[in-house]
C-alpha cells in the first residue's frame, strides 16, 4: 500500500476519472437542453453525448432534473443574474424557454414536482435566478411587500412562459418574444 492508502495508486486516478465523467456529463446534459428542451432530452441521450455511461447520472446528480438544476448553475457561476425588470433578462428568458419548452424551473413555479430533492433544488434556483433579484429591486426602490412582489411577477412570467407551450393559448403560441417581452413590461412590471 502506498502513502495516502492507496494501492498502487488507483484511487487518484478513479476520483480524477470521477470527476472528469461529472463534467461531461454536465457539459452534455447543458448543450442537450438547449438543442432539445428538457422534456425531449433522454438520460440516455446525454450518457452517450458525454461518452459515460448514463447511470453514473444518478450517482453524481441523483437524476435528471437535479441534473438540469446543476447544469444551470454551472452555467450561471457565481453572476448574479439581472432581474426582470431588465429588458435584456426578459428577452433572454424567453428566448431560452423557446428553445428548451417548459423545464422545471418554470414547472416548479405552478406545481410541485414528484421527487423532493428534486423540489427543492430547482425551487431553490428558481428563487435564487429570478425571485432574489427582483426582491433585491423591490427592496433598493423601498416598495412595501417586496418578496410578494416578486414571487408574484415571477409567477407571472412562469405562467406565461408555460402558457405559450401548453397549447391552450393560440395568440400567446404564435407571438414572437419580442412583442410578448414588450406587452409584459408594459401591462405587469411597468404598474408596481
Amino acid at each position: 500500500m502506498s502513502e495516502g492508502g492507496t494501492v498502487n495508486g488507483t484511487a487518484p486516478a478513479r476520483r480524477r476519472d470521477s470527476a472528469r465523467s461529472r463534467e461531461l456529463l454536465l457539459r452534455a446534459a447543458s448543450e442537450l437542453f438547449g438543442e432539445r428542451g428538457f422534456d425531449r432530452t433522454t438520460i440516455r441521450d446525454i450518457g452517450e453525448r458525454a461518452g459515460v455511461d448514463p447511470a453514473l447520472i444518478a450517482r453524481y446528480f441523483g437524476n435528471k432534473t437535479l441534473l438540469y438544476v446543476a447544469a444551470l448553475q454551472a452555467e450561471q457561476g457565481d453572476e448574479t443574474p439581472a432581474d426582470l425588470f431588465d429588458p435584456d433578462r426578459l428577452h433572454q428568458i424567453f428566448e431560452r424557454s423557446d428553445r428548451r419548452g417548459p423545464v422545471p424551473l418554470l414547472q416548479v413555479a405552478v406545481q410541485p414536482l414528484s421527487d423532493p430533492r428534486a423540489q427543492d433544488a430547482t425551487r431553490a434556483a428558481l428563487h435564487a435566478r429570478l425571485v432574489e433579484p427582483l426582491h433585491e429591486r423591490f427592496v433598493r426602490e423601498g416598495l412595501d411587500r417586496p418578496q410578494l412582489r416578486a414571487e408574484m411577477v415571477v409567477a407571472a412570467v412562469s405562467g406565461i412562459l408555460l402558457g405559450r407551450h401548453s397549447g391552450a393559448f393560440d395568440a400567446l403560441a404564435g407571438a414572437e418574444h419580442e412583442d410578448l417581452v414588450d406587452l409584459l413590461r408594459d401591462t405587469l412590471l411597468s404598474g408596481r
